[in-house]
């Protein structure tokens, strides 16, 4: 069954001011906007998860924790940024027919010129530093193979790191990926790293087939 047109298609239709405004708005924004993700983590961390003791919680956490970063995340930004930030929003551009519900992503930065354009973070909770099965068959999955970021050559994990180092969970999602973990130059003292993939490409599209991948850890449990 052919998919119908949504609201989006009609008023963003794909065309070459399209991909270049897309291609443009990812490279300048990227460092930009994870120093938000940062800054609202550390307002997270001050307000909320310093003040509890996480390792209680055994209930929604993933979904919790997204839902307290993502204002935080909002309040670090001045507010004229050429974006905005959205949690739970539907990625349109890959969706099935209906009635299939499209991708949802747990954040995604939003471009105000073009709101199909979208720089996406997904979510996945570490209970321990060598649980990362799900982290690394969400990225694989979704981010590899174009169903996450079609228009963006970037996107983020972020791993909610309840017990153990940061240096172990990195170490063990470099290696059930498979994939090469390198410092970002941009926060070299932040748990962040960055792998370089190439993506599958579905036939037909001009999607960007080099993808890098931003990998947050943030510590949950906070001493």
């Amino acid at each position: 069954m052919p998919r119908k047109l949504s609201i989006g298609e009609l008023r963003w239709p794909v065309s070459q001011e399209f991909v270049s405004l897309a291609s443009q708005w990812k490279e300048d924004a990227s460092t930009i906007l994870l120093g938000f993700v940062w800054k609202g983590y550390d307002s997270l961390s001050n307000d909320i998860l310093s003040k509890i003791n996480c390792t209680q919680a055994e209930d929604q956490i993933e979904r919790s924790i997204t839902q307290y970063l993502t204002p935080k995340i909002r309040d670090a930004m001045t507010g004229y940024e050429p974006f905005h930030v959205e949690q739970g929003i539907n990625e349109f551009e890959t969706r099935e027919p209906s009635p299939a519900q499209p991708p949802v992503y747990d954040i995604a930065f939003v471009l105000r010129q073009n709101g199909r354009v979208m720089w996406p973070l997904e979510a996945k909770v570490l209970i321990t530093d060598g649980s990362v099965s799900q982290y690394v068959k969400e990225m694989r999955n979704n981010f590899l193979t174009c169903r996450y970021a079609p228009f963006s050559s970037q996107g983020a994990m972020l791993g909610y790191l309840l017990s153990g180092k940061p240096s172990s969970a990195f170490a063990n999602i470099a290696e059930k990926t498979p994939c090469s973990l390198r410092k970002s130059p941009a926060f070299p003292k932040r748990n962040h790293m960055i792998s370089d993939h190439m993506r599958s490409v579905p036939h037909g599209k001009a999607y960007p087939a080099y993808f890098v991948c931003h990998h947050l850890i943030l510590m949950i449990a906070v001493k």
